[in-house]
């Protein structure tokens, strides 16, 4: 007999995540902290940007950055993402991150999570495009 899985979150559920307060804990506890960071938080990050029109090209970019110039250098970009309101979204993540991000190996992390967001994003809108079907978009 299997164990019957826990059920899973509504993007509604996911849409409302303190995803700053995750990036926080996440990055700075690391342990069981991470593993949700990566899973709800990556998860509840791509609903909530979705939800906000943001491409997930925008996201991988915003990705490239960080691994580049820093999560600090990035949120203080003036648009980040597209969007009066994703902008304020991101900029409250990449500042959580930041206020406890230290060294290259965790810049590369969170470089890593937002790339993990961009490819669930990416996943969404596949999905999404798929199941609409010819002639029914």
């Amino acid at each position: 007999m299997h164990p019957t899985p826990p059920p899973g979150k509504t993007d509604d559920e996911l849409a409302a995540l303190d995803v700053a307060a995750l990036v926080r804990y996440g990055f700075g506890f690391g342990g069981p902290h991470r593993a949700t960071l990566f899973g709800d938080g990556a998860a509840g990050a791509a609903v909530a940007l979705d939800r906000q029109g943001v491409l997930p090209r925008a996201v991988a970019f915003l990705a490239a950055i960080v691994r580049s110039g820093g999560t600090a250098y990035a949120a203080e970009l003036p648009e980040p993402v597209p969007g009066d309101a994703a902008v304020q979204l991101v900029r409250g993540w990449l500042e959580s991150a930041a206020s406890v991000v230290r060294t290259v190996d965790g810049e590369q992390d969170v470089a890593r999570w937002l790339e993990s967001v961009a490819a669930l994003m990416a996943l969404r809108l596949t999905y999404r495009t798929r199941s609409a079907g010819p002639g029914t978009g």
